[in-house]
Formats: structure tokens, C-alpha cells, sequence
């Protein structure tokens, strides 16, 4: 017999700005999970012993991220010492895995309270800067039909007859979604980056362009036109034979935006949130991960939204609110259509990475936070959440609340 796994609080920093200028560029990725675990502490009054293990997503787990930086963040926040810790990578999808193994462990009934989250200064450790055989063997890149992802993106974008204007309309729509979003405090998950004075550095999420209009959106160039000129249209046509040519219509404005931030969750079993004198927000009904086509990389969230679904014996209508990785806008727009999603107001309401950021190794913690706030805000019940990730991978999450 199996014990729930329930949420009982999340907590991230905003995202700043990836980049040297961005508000949490100065502050080391070990502080940004560190005082996060602070931050998690002081609010529930956690007595750190009686957590069983800290698992924590990174994707390119390299310099200031590498070596368990799990395990030293724990160290650094002064959580107790007997507590371990560990880094895992599953790209994109890392931070939502991250959840996913804690509720793993606690419905194995091995372990009954776990932090779970994922942290991510792409401003310090570059995306793609721990290399690998993916991105630097040349036979094996050939071997697997490997393109980068703005490729892919727009490779599903011809594919599906996602133009320009169709693209630009929903990155419009998300910076609107974002920015009303904020307006209405509506990210409560989200706690203030403070320095050792106490003074907050960052208080909100700093990628938004409140500003954005179609016609700016409209003016700016493609993004992924010259990459596919070197090379890496023709491989993905070698994969895609029917297709005369690959439309780049993905820019910049349609595009995640690369932050810094971090974030976690507290899973544990019913009988772990009575000892902390804690109330369940939600349970974790069911997950699922799946491969898929490595060229076009970017549609694992429908399948593995499927997956979910079965597991949890629900249906596509069960779910009030879906939460959908907006890698590129063609990802988001290819899950609706394959799932078939007519209603927009359903999916992503509050924005996305389009227009908030996606700091890899905690985006699918952050939107799953998003999700549960969401749900709580309008009295509704069930949410999805599902990201796409590299090499052909999807994840999903269903959560139910109590």
C-alpha cells in the first residue's frame, strides 16, 4: 500500500535577468538556494533533522553549480548536518523531476519529508557550459540527429503551420498574463531576495517587458536563421524529408528568457505535516516521464501529459488549469493542439518563461508553485504541469488539493 505524498509549502526568489547586469547576477548559485533554504525554514518553522533528503535539480551542474552544490547549500544554510543531498539533471525538466522523486521516496513510505526544488544563475554558469557528447562529438550528434532547440522549435513550427504573427500574438499574450499576473501579487510562492543588511535586492520577477506590443514583437529578427544556415536545417530535413524547408519564425520576443533563481518544495507524508503542525496544500496524484523524437526535441509535454493522465484514472476535462513550459511559443501551441486544448484561458493564465524566464534547473518547480497558487486563487481543484526537455524528453505532474 502506497502513502500520498502531499505539498505543504513552496517558496522560490524572483528570476532576475541572466546576464551581468541582472539583479542576482552578483549572487553566487550556492546562496541562491542557501538562503532560500533559509527562507523555507523561517516560515515554517522547520526542524531541519527531520528531513530525509534535499534533492535538487541543476542543469549544467559545472564551476559554481557542480559537486553537489545540493549537499553544500544544505551546509551553507546550517541545516542540520545529518541531512544529504543531491543534484540531478534531467535538463528542462529537472526541477519538476526533482518534486517528482521526492514524492517518489515518500510514497515508497522509505522516507516521509523531502525538499525538493532546483536553482539555476545562468548569468554565472552559461547554459551548455558543462559540454557533454551531445553538444561537442561531432559522430554522436550525426548518430542521434541532434539541432539545437531553436531549431527544433522551429522545425515545429513549419511542421505545424505556426507562423510569425501567430507566434508573436501568444508571446503578447504572455508578457500581458505576466504583467497582470504581478500586478495582482498573484506569484504568493515568491519571497524577496534580500542581501546581509536585509535589504531586498529583488522583489519581483525582473525578465518582464511590461512594454511589449505586437509591432515590437513583429521587429525582431529570427533567431535561429543563421544556425540553420550552418548546417543544422539540413539534419533536421534528413529527419523531416517532406518539409521543402524549415520557416524561422521564433525570435527573441517568442523565446524563453534566460534567468537566474531558485526554488523548493516541502513533500512529505500526511503524519510528517501533523508533527510540523502543517497543513497539506495538495497532493501529488500521479507523473510520468517519456523519450521522444531527439531531432524535433520539443513535444514530449503531450505525450507524457497523456501518461500522467492514465495513471491518475482522470480525464483531459478533470483539469482545471495546465501549466505548460514556454521553451518557445510553437511548445506550448503544439501541446494544445495535441491534446486538444481549444481553451486558452486554461493554460499558462498567469504567463510564462516568454515572459518571466526559465532558469532551467528550477523552471518546473517555479510552475508548479504557480500552478498550486493559481488553483488556491480561484477555489479550483486540479492542475496539470508538463515541460519539454533536451535530447527528446517530457515530463508531467498532475497535483489534486486537499
Amino acid at each position: 500500500m502506497t502513502t500520498d505524498a502531499y505539498i505543504y509549502t513552496t517558496l522560490r526568489t524572483p528570476r532576475g535577468k541572466g546576464r551581468a547586469t541582472g539583479a542576482l547576477h552578483n549572487v553566487p548559485p550556492v546562496y541562491l538556494l542557501a538562503d532560500l533554504l533559509r527562507a523555507l525554514q523561517a516560515r515554517t518553522a522547520l526542524d531541519t533533522a527531520l528531513v530525509d533528503d534535499l534533492v535538487i535539480g541543476c542543469v549544467t551542474p559545472i564551476g559554481e553549480q557542480g559537486a553537489n552544490i545540493a549537499r553544500t547549500a544544505a551546509l551553507v544554510a546550517g541545516w542540520d548536518a545529518d541531512l544529504p543531498g543531491m543534484q540531478i539533471n534531467r535538463f528542462c525538466a529537472s526541477g519538476l523531476e526533482a518534486v517528482n522523486l521526492a514524492a517518489a521516496k515518500v510514497r515508497s513510505g522509505w522516507e516521509s519529508l523531502v525538499v525538493a526544488g532546483g536553482v539555476e544563475s545562468m548569468s554565472r554558469v552559461p547554459i551548455g557550459s558543462d559540454g557533454g557528447a551531445l553538444m561537442e562529438d561531432a559522430s554522436v550528434a550525426a548518430q542521434i540527429g541532434f539541432v539545437p532547440q531553436g531549431i527544433s522549435a522551429d522545425l515545429i513550427a513549419t511542421r505545424e503551420g505556426f507562423t510569425r504573427a501567430v507566434l508573436d500574438a501568444y508571446a503578447l499574450l504572455s508578457q500581458q498574463r505576466a504583467v497582470q499576473a504581478q500586478l495582482d501579487k498573484r506569484f504568493v510562492s515568491m519571497a524577496p531576495m534580500v542581501d546581509a543588511d536585509g535589504n531586498a535586492m529583488l522583489d519581483f520577477d525582473e525578465h518582464m517587458r511590461p512594454q511589449t506590443t505586437l509591432e515590437a514583437l513583429a521587429a525582431l529578427p529570427p533567431a535561429f536563421a543563421a544556425l540553420g544556415a550552418a548546417g543544422y536545417d539540413a539534419v533536421a530535413l534528413r529527419k523531416y524529408p517532406s518539409l521543402a524547408a524549415i520557416e524561422h519564425v521564433h525570435t527573441a520576443g517568442s523565446s524563453s528568457g534566460i534567468v537566474d533563481g531558485a526554488a523548493l518544495v516541502l513533500v512529505g507524508t500526511r503524519a510528517a505535516g501533523e508533527t510540523l503542525g502543517l497543513q497539506p496544500r495538495a497532493r501529488i496524484r500521479a507523473t510520468a516521464v517519456v523519450g521522444d523524437e531527439p531531432t524535433i526535441m520539443l513535444t514530449g509535454p503531450a505525450p507524457a501529459s497523456r501518461r500522467a493522465l492514465q495513471r491518475a484514472g482522470m480525464e483531459l476535462d478533470d483539469i482545471d488549469l495546465f501549466e505548460c513550459n514556454e521553451a518557445f511559443a510553437a511548445v506550448v501551441l503544439k501541446f494544445m493542439r495535441a491534446m486538444g486544448l481549444d481553451d486558452v484561458d486554461k493554460v499558462n493564465v498567469n504567463g510564462g518563461a516568454i515572459a518571466l524566464g526559465h532558469p532551467l534547473g528550477a523552471t518546473g518547480a517555479v510552475l508548479l508553485m504557480t500552478l498550486l497558487d493559481e488553483l488556491e486563487r480561484r477555489d479550483l481543484n486540479t492542475g496539470l504541469v508538463t515541460l519539454c526537455a533536451g535530447g527528446g524528453m517530457g515530463i508531467a505532474t498532475i497535483i489534486e488539493r486537499v
